[in-house]
């Protein structure tokens, strides 16, 4: 079955644009708390990052759920990981996450995470769907659900971020810039580097509301760079605003990308023989990677984009490292889930382990030039189907050699057709991105 409202990463839209009104969440929590009460009443944790609407939308899921008689447990400002981990350790059915990731503040959604800790499987997001179509029915008042909150749950996860490097690693000496994107990591990100010794100068750390994201964090690393340089830092860290991505950025000021940050965290194991398996990266993880891990004989395989994908083939072939450029790292020996916090200690533990500096240790990879252009469309087209782009993406290949990628995807959730080119020569790269845009524009047009 299709599903109506959930997506790769839950539910997400406009702030007041269906789905994303106060009705529809209040149902959607009368919903989710019918289909996990059938077991027990049992509870549910709820956690939001720090855009204005988290509140609107807590009250409208925190009513819902109670009146399907399920009990709830309020987190407050939390990164996503947070929540899938204390889902795990408060026995709860299910945790729900209030964030819109990297998106501006206009935007919002819901994630779900199963008691495990792990994203709900197709069944039980089509088992809240069928629900949805359900006239809201509360239960009797005596079997209401109430609503707690849970005081200490920054110390929890604090405790936890540094337990996930054994309690080995020591930062004293090191001087670090992280930037929170005035998001859900703003006040346990620093904590957790300061707390393990490091000197830690934070940015974006101020969050009203209405800037998370906006011009700090992963997305947008200028301030970053900026800050680095200026206090001469040994590096910096910025994560995005629901905190489970991570870039970074070495003492010159240069962008470090998840692609190389899920190497080092690679390499560092393989030389220390607890690499268990491969890595999973995506469709557009960069091909230097694939090629670096290769010269290791550590095994590559590729998802398709989408951390949801990822873990899913990590699971399929027993693995526990995988990621995407974007700074989705997912660590399955400490983590069930992308954790940005958590991908940077072990960043950090592998500079450690190497006794080099950030900047010395991703020299160990030579990232291809890599190009991407998004293609809007007025109407949809069977790229698989249209002898012409194919032609054209044929022409591009031969034109690489060999050494290097193309690759033509269309949007999960936009009328775009996103073109990538990736190869030895950044000239040719352009050149070839650009003509196999045109070529795309051209058979929209005639088809």
């Amino acid at each position: 079955m299709k599903k109506k409202y959930f997506g790769t990463d839950g539910i997400r839209g406009q702030v007041g644009q269906y789905p994303i009104t106060p009705d529809f969440m209040l149902k959607l929590g009368w919903a989710a708390g019918k289909v996990f009460a059938q077991e027990s009443k049992g509870k549910i944790l709820i956690g939001k990052d720090t855009r204005i609407s988290g509140y609107m939308f807590e009250a409208a899921l925190e009513a819902g759920l109670s009146s399907a008689g399920v009990d709830v447990s309020l987190l407050g400002p939390m990164p996503t990981p947070a929540i899938a981990y204390l889902t795990r350790t408060f026995n709860a059915q299910a945790g729900i996450v209030i964030s819109a990731s990297h998106n501006p503040y206009q935007d919002n959604g819901i994630k779900f995470f199963s008691a495990a800790g792990t994203k709900l499987d197709d069944s039980v997001e089509l088992a809240i769907e069928a629900m949805l179509d359900q006239e809201v029915k509360c239960v009797d008042s005596s079997k209401l659900g109430k609503a707690t909150r849970i005081n200490d749950a920054a110390g929890r996860y604090i405790e936890y971020c540094k337990g996930t490097v054994a309690g080995n690693l020591d930062l004293s000496g090191l001087k670090i810039v992280v930037d929170a994107a005035n998001g859900a990591t703003y006040h346990v990100g620093p904590a957790v580097f300061r707390e393990l010794g490091a000197d830690v100068i934070s940015i974006g750390i101020e969050p009203n509301g209405i800037n998370i994201n906006k011009e700090v964090g992963s997305t947008h690393l200028s301030a970053l760079q900026k800050k680095v340089v200026e206090e001469q830092a040994d590096l910096g860290i910025a994560f995005d605003g629901d905190g489970d991505r991570v870039m970074m950025v070495d003492h010159q000021g240069q962008a470090v990308d998840g692609d190389e940050l899920l190497f080092i965290i690679a390499s560092s194991q393989a030389h220390q023989r607890l690499l268990q398996g491969g890595v999973v990266g995506t469709l557009m993880t960069n091909l230097g990677m694939e090629l670096a891990l290769s010269e290791m004989n550590i095994p590559f395989a590729r998802a398709k984009v989408g951390d949801r994908y990822v873990n899913e083939m990590l699971l399929a072939k027993g693995w526990f490292l995988g990621g995407e450029s974007s700074g989705h790292i997912i660590c399955r020996d400490v983590a069930t889930t992308g954790d940005g916090i958590v991908s940077a200690l072990q960043v950090l533990k592998a500079l450690k382990a190497r006794r080099q500096s950030l900047f010395e240790v991703k020299q160990l990879m030579c990232k291809f030039p890599q190009k991407m252009v998004n293609v809007q469309l007025a109407s949809k087209i069977d790229i698989a189907k249209n002898s012409q782009i194919q032609a054209a993406v044929s022409e591009a290949e031969a034109e690489l050699s060999g050494k290097g990628r193309v690759l033509l995807r269309p949007s999960g959730t936009e009328p775009v057709i996103r073109v990538m080119v990736e190869g030895e020569d950044e000239l040719k790269v352009n050149m070839l991105v650009s003509q196999l845009a045109d070529a795309v524009k051209e058979a929209v047009v005639l088809d």
